[in-house]
């Protein structure tokens, strides 16, 4: 199973999407909330490099793993309109995201749901916020290994999700998961981004990868060999951009890029082999 993933990359057409302002979305350019430090990056990784020295089979990653998702629907006032998303929209996304993993080795099974009237949640759960701690206390299931993922309205802000990296969960398990703006599911109003990618770009996160614009042109980057250097992220669906004078256009179809939800369609398989190291070591 692992050699077919590394062989694979996802492919699809990338169409250009045109902009439309939304509510709960302020900006024409994706908004990930999800941000580490050059500082971070480097503890993150001489932690995850001692790991692998004591687990070698990280580095043959996992076979099949299924990963159990609780889906929190969070709303304003317990209308569609207010953020209430249908269990067919939920179903919805939770297939994009197994498109997204097809090759992966991980798929996603949705578990169960649960639905939140809050107003305060839905307009003002952001990072770091006493709302974000609130609601993530209060909902929060299952370990390490299971994927919780929480809608929101993010009301007057840019974000359109963000998560936390699976080296964070030892120290604070409850903080674990990826919130999103619930319009972003497949259908939603939030064009260009209403094709579900934005929970595929989150859970790329979730389980260890960076933006592939990290770090920009110099130094590591995203620490993934495959992945060309971007010296910025992409936003719309620039063809044959090449921001870089290293090797390789910009990965602008990557989910870990900022692009377009139908432009993007791959994760390569130096991100493939990262993640389910990283899933080995950190929520396995």
């Amino acid at each position: 199973m692992l050699a077919s993933a590394l062989s694979v990359f996802l492919s699809a057409t990338a169409v250009l999407a045109s902009v439309t302002k939304v509510p709960g979305l302020s900006s024409s350019t994706r908004g990930c909330g999800t941000t580490i430090s050059k500082e971070e990056i480097a503890a993150a990784e001489k932690d995850f490099e001692s790991k692998k020295a004591f687990q070698p089979l990280a580095e043959n990653g996992i076979g099949c793993v299924t990963v159990p998702v609780h889906f929190h629907v969070i709303s304003e006032d317990g209308t569609p309109q207010g953020g209430n998303l249908t269990v067919d929209s939920i179903i919805d996304q939770v297939n994009v995201l197994n498109d997204g993993f097809a090759h992966s080795g991980l798929s996603f099974k949705l578990v169960d749901i649960t639905r939140t009237v809050n107003a305060d949640w839905f307009n003002n759960v952001d990072l770091h916020t006493t709302q974000e701690t609130l609601m993530k206390r209060s909902l929060r299931k299952g370990g390490a290994a299971d994927l919780n993922i929480y809608s929101v309205g993010f009301t007057d802000s840019p974000v359109l999700g963000y998560t936390t990296f699976p080296f964070s969960y030892s120290t604070n398990p409850k903080d674990d998961g990826v919130v999103f703006l619930y319009s972003s599911v497949p259908g939603g109003t939030a064009e260009p981004y209403n094709e579900g990618k934005t929970v595929t770009h989150e859970v790329g996160h979730w389980v260890g990868l960076y933006h592939t614009f990290q770090g920009g042109c110099g130094g590591s980057g995203d620490h993934v060999g495959d992945t060309p250097a971007e010296a910025d992220p992409a936003s719309g669906c620039p063809i044959g951009s090449d921001t870089c004078s290293s090797s390789g256009i910009d990965p602008i179809h990557n989910y870990m890029d900022y692009s377009d939800d139908s432009c993007m369609n791959q994760f390569t398989p130096g991100q493939i082999r990262r993640l389910l190291s990283q899933f080995v070591i950190y929520r396995s």
